[in-house]
């Protein structure tokens, strides 16, 4: 066989496979919807009447059958249920495997103002203009114009609330040791911010002296010397809480890497020899166990909360749930005995900690606990998954002869 007959045959099984999951795709839905209706229609019958927290129970079951957080759940619903009412077309398309996920995110998103009859002219007209055809950047400018043609009123409103939503966020990135921040604003805002950061970027690059930097970096940087106020984007004052394994605190040549809490690992040596005056907090581990304390309190605040932040990663602990930890919540309850302490404390997001108090949001088994008096150190302190075996505390470590660190929690 040729090579380009068998380029051929692969290029073909790659678009008919391609085909078919589009056409799953669509399948999947169908069947979203079909949950989320009945999901509602259940909450209903069980007296739940505040749609809010309706919603909070539909997102919170779809993403539980998608094994993706609850707000990914809730915006597959919106998603699913906006493509069933008005775009008719679309959805055929979408069916044939001839529009992806992708896709169909732009389209129903440009028109989630409009009502079933707007949506369908929408509809019709990205059917004739052969929709399936079209680049992801050409939907997506081509529904929103779409839009706005079809009901300007509800557009302008649509852009008017959109700017009560503006934010600044940071999330992990791609790249180890890098995160990306994000800022949400007003289209002639953001590019007005763009277009002094370029400015500043190409000042630089005509100067006498030699460019050692990319004109992205150059940028970045000024980013971070402007929002700081300070004069190199290095010299940055702040506080970071970093985990740091005790054995690469003894071992210079130690592979084991710190982690910033939600964020990921990072070389220890960053730790040890950072540049300008980053004040990390360590919180130093030994075989991934943080070593925490006991409060009598009613609520999770100070070290301990911040112990518990840094113990569940900065991230929600709710199956599939990605997003940063708001509250701090006991697993066996303060009313059912739950004790204020380190081994019943775990981080969940607003969403999910809102939705506990509905009774349906998945939780770690309950177990029965022996309550302990106040000043009493716990015997073992276990991390969700870490055997009972791998923990041991310092009065443990020093019966077997293994040395413990010094001052752990102030290392």
């Amino acid at each position: 066989m040729s090579t380009s007959v068998l380029v051929a045959q692969l290029a073909e099984a790659v678009a008919r496979l391609e085909e078919q999951k589009n056409a799953l795709a669509a399948q999947q839905a169908a069947a979203i919807l079909a949950l989320g209706r009945a999901v509602a229609a259940e909450q209903i019958d069980a007296g739940v009447t505040d749609p809010d927290d309706v919603q909070r129970v539909v997102a919170e079951q779809v993403g539980q059958a998608c094994r993706v957080s609850a707000s990914e759940g809730g915006k597959r619903v919106r998603i699913a249920r906006d493509l069933h009412a008005g775009h008719d077309r679309v959805r055929a398309l979408f069916a044939a495997g001839l529009l992806n996920e992708q896709k169909i995110t732009f389209i129903t998103s440009a028109g989630s103002h409009l009502d079933p009859d707007e949506r369908s002219w929408v509809d019709e007209q990205l059917a004739e203009r052969g929709v399936e055809t079209l680049s992801v950047r050409r939907i997506h400018d081509l529904a929103r114009k779409l839009a706005a043609e079809v009901a300007p009123e509800k557009f302008a409103a649509r852009c008017a609330r959109a700017r009560s939503g503006r934010r600044v966020s940071v999330r992990p990135s791609t790249e180890p040791g890098m995160a990306d921040l994000t800022a949400h604003l007003p289209v002639e805002q953001a590019v007005a911010c763009y277009a002094a950061l370029r400015k500043a970027g190409n000042e630089v690059w005509v100067r006498p002296e030699p460019v050692r930097r990319g004109r992205g970096e150059i940028m970045a940087d000024t980013l971070v010397e402007r929002l700081t106020g300070q004069a190199q984007a290095e010299d940055i004052d702040v506080q970071v809480q970093i985990i740091v394994p005790f054995e690469s605190l003894l071992d210079p040549d130690s592979p084991l890497p710190a982690e910033v809490p939600g964020h990921g690992p990072i070389p220890a040596d960053i730790v040890r020899t950072g540049a300008g005056r980053k004040t990390f907090r360590r919180i130093v581990t030994r075989d991934g166990i943080v070593i925490g304390g006991d409060s009598v309190q009613r609520t999770f605040t100070g070290v301990l909360a911040d112990l518990i932040k840094i113990r569940d990663g900065g991230r929600c602990t709710a199956p599939y749930c990605d997003a940063p930890i708001r509250h701090i919540d006991h697993i066996e309850r303060w009313r059912d005995g739950g004790r204020t302490e380190f081994d019943n404390g775990r981080g969940l997001c607003e969403f999910h900690n809102h939705l506990r108090e509905i009774g349906t949001t998945a939780s770690r088994p309950h177990k029965q606990r022996k309550r302990r008096h106040a000043g009493r150190v716990p015997s073992r302190v276990r991390p969700p998954g870490r055997p009972y075996d791998a923990v041991k505390t310092p009065v443990e470590l020093r019966r077997t002869g293994t040395p413990e660190p010094e001052n752990p929690t102030r290392a």
